[in-house]
């Protein structure tokens, strides 16, 4: 029997290199081979030759004709960790195999040539149907492992396999990996952060920028992949799985040793699995399971390093731009967020709160700000002073002032200061992850590090206030740069804690720095 067709969709090669098309190329012919190779054809159950839009197996039946591919011949790839709700003792470790495997497991040990511990993973198997004349059917591996009771502070080796696939064993041992826990009290550490990466020379080349900073983790402000093209949140956009399956291997160099803690954009609204479209993340990652509702949020959490506190929020659910979402989590996700940020607030040690999430509360660029993101969410951002909100969503850099009570409650000049308790919030727009580059509105100049263009006022794209669009002349636009960057942030405790800010071009330069200080 012939293999099927694995054509690239036009609408996936206009924004793929010449390299990239052959790795996707390449990838879906090994599943194709691999999955004859089970014997799935005799078994009439190889997903997707048909090209319809059903199947008729079981998922324990395509588990069975899957599993029969030899472990020695599966190889995984695309790890990526994740911080549990405590850094200082949890770490999740994930991956992905091309097809069905039995045991799968992560080895453990203080040197990699000490692999010492065992613990067993689980397979979290993600189908996707067929579209007649536009995807074949395919099925995805995703494995996870939960690593709890970890030491503070201290550096771990790790190995992923399976049955006929040992990490300890000589074959595979340069596949052993490394990461670290939280110490329990650092005085200092490094993140990063952007949104909208993904899969290009770009995006690859924020990752390289990354590691070059050596963070502690990474915070990535959803639309991580871009395998739903539209980003509409309906069964509409277009969509082809197998592309996450190159973002996991693009991003295997630094999510296998930096924690990857990633929340929801609208593009990774994925229609075709329930609960309203988010059935995909929860197969790919393991986060912090501790927001209102891990299953149906798994974008939605919390978590403490150091002497910062993080919580990861999902626009979708307040966004009046794009409201296939809006709505779905009936107000829970709001009255968590008001819980959390007061809890952490008032938690001995934690100086300073981060909040991430992908739609714009203030930008200027394409989107613009969100009417709801300002409506639900601001109130509690002012209330218990958070200190600094990283978005997405606009493929630029683009950082307010302070802003208190919708206004500039203090400028931040590039290399400023400000202490939130006084002065309000910074807003940073870190949408230049890989995904192609957006503009400011006509007239408006770019403004960053070595390049200022002071102006007293900047008008925006419309925006969507009120689930209308307005445009709006804005008084808060204090930095922005046209280019792909990695936010990069220093924080540090003791007498004077701050947050150095910064924004890196993706030659190094620096575009925009500033401090967040308590008690300035």
């Amino acid at each position: 029997m012939d293999l099927p067709d694995v054509g690239i969709p036009p609408q996936l090669a206009r924004r793929m290199s010449m390299a990239e098309q052959y790795e996707y190329v390449r990838t879906r012919l090994t599943r194709r081979r691999a999955l004859v190779t089970a014997g799935a054809v005799a078994g009439g159950l190889l997903t997707g030759c048909s090209g319809s839009g059903t199947t008729t197996s079981t998922p324990s039946a395509r588990a069975s004709a899957t599993s029969k591919v030899p472990g020695s011949a599966v190889t995984p790839f695309g790890r990526h960790l994740a911080f549990g709700a405590d850094p200082r003792t949890q770490m999740r470790i994930s991956w992905q195999v091309p097809a069905a495997v039995k045991k799968p497991y992560v080895r453990i040990g203080a040197r990699p040539d000490e692999l010492g511990r065992k613990v067993e993973a689980e397979i979290r198997d993600l189908h996707t149907p067929g579209v007649e004349g536009v995807r074949l059917a395919l099925e995805q591996y995703y494995v996870h492992a939960a690593l709890d009771d970890l030491l503070p502070g201290t550096t771990y080796y790790y190995g992923v396999g399976h049955d006929g696939f040992d990490p300890a064993s000589a074959p595979h041992r340069a596949t052993v990996a490394s990461f670290r826990t939280a110490p329990a009290n650092p005085e200092s550490f490094v993140f990063t952060a952007f949104g909208d990466q993904g899969v290009s020379d770009a995006a690859e080349a924020s990752d390289d920028l990354l590691l070059r900073q050596e963070p502690a983790f990474h915070l990535h402000a959803g639309d991580i992949c871009y395998a739903n093209v539209n980003g509409r949140g309906t069964e509409a956009d277009g969509y082809d799985p197998g592309f996450w399956d190159l973002f996991m291997k693009q991003n295997e160099q630094v999510a296998k040793t930096v924690p990857w803690m990633v929340t929801t954009g609208n593009h990774d609204m994925e229609a075709w699995y329930s609960p309203d479209g988010y059935g995909g993340q929860v197969a790919r990652f393991s986060l912090p399971a501790n927001g209102f509702d891990p299953n149906a949020a798994p974008g939605v959490y919390s978590f403490v390093y150091g002497n910062v506190g993080f919580v990861a929020l999902d626009a979708n659910d307040v966004s009046y731009e794009i409201p296939a979402n809006l709505g779905y989590s009936e107000g829970r996700q709001t009255k968590w967020l008001d819980g959390r940020l007061r809890e952490l607030r008032a938690t001995k040690g934690i100086d300073f709160l981060v909040v991430f999430f992908h739609h714009c509360a203030y930008s200027t660029s394409t989107h613009a700000s969100d009417g709801g993101v300002r409506a639900e969410w601001l109130p509690l951002f002012a209330e218990h002073q958070v200190d600094l909100v990283i978005n997405g969503h606009n493929h630029v850099y683009e950082r307010t002032d302070a802003i208190k009570n919708g206004e500039v409650g203090r400028p931040v000049p590039i290399g400023g200061a400000t202490d939130p308790a006084r002065d309000g919030t910074v807003y940073v727009t870190a949408g230049g992850g890989g995904k192609d580059l957006y503009g400011f509105p006509a007239g408006v100049a770019e403004s960053y590090e070595g390049r200022v263009k002071d102006r007293e006022s900047v008008d925006t794209f419309q925006w969507t206030k009120s689930r209308t669009a307005k445009k709006e002349t804005v008084e808060w636009s204090r930095v922005r740069y046209r280019g792909f960057s990695v936010l990069k942030v220093e924080a540090s405790s003791g007498a004077r804690p701050q947050l150095k800010v910064s924004a890196l071009a993706h030659d190094g330069k620096r575009v925009d720095h500033f401090e967040v200080r308590r008690g300035a």
